[in-house]
């Protein structure tokens, strides 16, 4: 089972930036892509961002243009680097893993590996 480990929420002023950080135990076919989905009080789950193994990322409609997300060389630690944040940005944001595609990984609704979250909190 591999084991994500999420940090760098916050909170920010509308405008701010953020960069987390999520870093998986170990590399397997489970972590081919990476990504974050992101939850709001009384909302749905969102797809965010996700990386596969093969530098192809995909994002979600409602940050593109904001956000952008990397991995290390290593492949096991996924960045997302958040700017120009609103307040609709706030929630909390899951870091997962599986074995589809970056095209595939937002669609998903169930992921073969799931971080605890970390929350991210933007005022205007």
């Amino acid at each position: 089972q591999v084991r994500l480990v999420e940090s760098g929420g916050g909170s920010v002023q509308t405008g701010g930036s953020l960069r987390l950080s999520c870093t998986a135990s170990t590399r397997s076919h489970n972590t081919n892509s990476m990504g974050w989905f992101r939850q709001a009080p009384g909302k749905e789950r969102e797809g965010v961002a996700a990386i596969d193994d093969d530098g192809v990322t995909n994002y979600g409609d409602s940050v593109k243009g904001r956000i952008t997300i990397s991995k290390d060389n290593a492949k096991t630690t996924v960045y997302l680097q958040m700017d120009n944040l609103q307040p609709e940005d706030s929630a909390m944001y899951y870091c997962a893993g599986d074995p589809v595609s970056s095209r595939a990984f937002l669609k998903l609704r169930r992921t073969h590996s799931w971080g605890q979250g970390t929350q991210v909190t933007v005022s205007s």
